[in-house]
């Protein structure tokens, strides 16, 4: 694929260790700034790169760059990575999220290039096409991309609204105006739970999720933070990877309306005997606590869990380790790996800990490793 007259766009997934640290990831955006200036991380193992002007200096075409990546990175850091290229943003993390690490896939500008990849695949598969959206396309016999591409846009904004059936339409043509944007993202934290097999139940994800929220709410408060947003990526048995985000109502640092968004997010996915191998949760656009407002409520039910949290933190400051936790992570086995906050910008401490039987202990969901990244 020349770069020539046409935007190339680079998004790379990588598998990072657990305990990697500031200076891994730190590494991560020096090698690929030496590139190109348009570098974009997306916690918590994301990077989206433009090419465009980068292939002319470099004199090569998009595959030989993008190998050449991927092999400094495994060369340099021993960071194996998936990679996706296409003529837009949207392609190449359509691509991305469909090859397996070591792998990459290379969409061509060309139009053909273009439907012949995009028009087989599902319809969900598309940015912002949630359960209820998709749904409603599958509804009227619109299984595929190629079947909303066929339609005419009219009709889509019929079914789906003014903005959403044009975007729809835009996005199932394979147009994309989102750009890469190099500067520094709000801070954020991130959390994920990877599961020791593939699990398949929805009650054991949704443990997970749990988990994942009191995490983030616990190192929000212990930081004195707040979150506008949070992001849940779903990894699948086949390596595929699903992302969703989503604007909080209220900046928050409470384990509950965390836990609330999560499964929303979950929800939205739609998933059906799904075989997932991981579920990350990162908390977005971070802002001091100091801040924050909370609109007032007549329901006492939302009151009593943000008194439990409080006397929760109180305690873990006292006897360091969780003593007070959700009833649904409640189970009896006695050990557990505990993860610290991090020590540092991207820096973790983890020990195993023995809990003695007669103190609850809140474990991993299905016995897994959790890990926290911050970029």
């Amino acid at each position: 694929m020349s770069g020539h007259g046409h935007r190339t766009v680079l998004q790379l997934r990588f598998v990072l260790p657990t305990d990697g640290d500031a200076e891994l990831r730190d590494g991560v955006r020096a090698l690929l700034e030496a590139i190109t200036p348009r570098v974009q991380i997306i916690e918590p193992d994301t990077a989206v790169l433009d090419l465009t002007g980068a292939l002319a200096y470099w004199k090569r075409e998009a595959r030989g760059l993008t190998e050449l990546i991927q092999l400094r990175a495994l060369a340099l850091l021993g960071l194996h990575s998936a990679a996706g290229v296409g003529p837009n943003r949207m392609l190449a993390t359509m691509a991305c999220n469909l090859t397996p690490p070591g792998r990459r896939t290379i969409i061509d500008h060309s139009p053909d290039a273009v439907a012949a990849f995009l028009r087989p695949r599902p319809v969900r598969e598309l940015p912002g096409v949630g359960s209820k959206m998709a749904a409603t396309l599958t509804s009227y016999g619109l299984h595929r991309v190629g079947n909303v591409a066929d339609l005419p846009p009219a009709t889509l904004q019929r079914l789906l609204g003014a903005r959403a059936g044009r975007t729809l339409h835009e996005h199932a043509l394979g147009r994309d105006a989102t750009t890469v944007d190099p500067s520094p993202t709000p801070a954020s934290i991130s959390t994920e739970h990877r599961f020791p097999r593939d699990e398949l139940d929805p009650a054991a994800h949704r443990r997970a999720l749990l988990t994942l929220a009191d995490d983030l709410g616990t190192q929000l408060r212990t930081s004195g933070q707040i979150a506008a947003g949070l992001t849940c990526t779903i990894r699948y048995a086949d390596h595929t990877s699903t992302r969703r985000s989503r604007t909080l109502s209220e900046a928050t640092q409470h384990t509950v309306l965390l836990a609330r968004a999560a499964y929303a997010l979950y929800e939205s996915l739609g998933l059906q005997r799904a075989r997932v191998r991981s579920i990350a949760v990162r908390a977005d656009a971070l802002r001091p606590a100091e801040g924050a407002t909370r609109q007032l409520t007549l329901d006492s039910g939302d009151e009593k869990p943000l008194a439990i949290e409080a006397v929760a933190d109180r305690a873990r400051t006292r006897y360091g380790s969780p003593v007070i936790y959700p009833a649904a992570l409640a189970t009896g086995r006695h050990d557990r790996q505990q993860t610290l906050a991090p020590t540092g910008r991207g820096q973790t401490v983890t020990r195993a800990e023995a809990v003695p039987a007669a103190v609850p202990r809140r474990p991993a969901p299905g016995d897994g490793q959790r890990s926290r990244s911050r970029w």
